[in-house]
């Protein structure tokens, strides 16, 4: 297998593209060459079958939607980091369209949702001690439930663009901190 890291980010990418665009059915090792516009045969070269490129782009999308360390410094409020998140999922469109395609092609396969299960509970426990060690208000439970309702809002945002409009975004997701992380949990 090749191992040129800018090609491969390159190929990925592309994957995530088609992936986005044409659905688990359209991602194969061909279109990902027509995507990147690079030689027939090319992703094969760093990709040995679909299953393992399925898994490269779990994780490419990760590394793609991490935050710049720029927007979790100075003083944290929750509302501002998930209105942070909202922005960059519709920057990153086409990232979170490709998660979403592999949360569902892993309902089919096993083996990626295997992946998928250990990948999206690292991270999930990652946010969660994220946000406590910042000192954010809400509690474990608490930072679980807002990442679900999040989670409902991006996908609703994603695949029925329009739905929330006579709700406005900021409005919904003060109301979600203020419900979900009380400053001053019931004990």
């Amino acid at each position: 297998m090749r191992q040129n890291p800018e090609r491969r980010a390159a190929l990925l990418d592309a994957a995530i593209e088609v992936l986005a665009r044409e659905g688990s059915r359209g991602l194969t090792l061909r279109a990902v060459d027509v995507e990147a516009g690079v030689p027939t045969g090319t992703s094969s070269n760093y990709f040995a079958n679909r299953a393992q490129l399925l898994v490269q782009i779990l994780h490419r999308t990760r590394e793609r939607l991490t935050p710049d360390p720029a927007d979790l410094a100075g003083p944290l409020d929750t509302r501002e980091l998930l209105g942070r998140l909202v922005e960059r999922m519709r920057r990153e469109r086409s990232v979170h369209t490709a998660m979403l395609e592999l949360r569902l092609e892993a309902t089919r396969r096993p083996e990626l949702q295997s992946e998928l299960a250990g990948f999206q509970g690292a991270e999930l426990e990652a946010n969660i001690a994220w946000h406590l060690e910042a000192g954010l208000p809400g509690d474990r439970q608490g930072v679980v439930l807002l990442y679900l309702a999040m989670l409902g809002l991006i996908v609703d945002d994603l695949t029925a663009p329009g739905l929330l409009d006579p709700y406005p975004l900021e409005g919904l997701i003060d109301v979600m901190v203020e419900r979900l992380l009380p400053e001053h949990p019931a004990d």
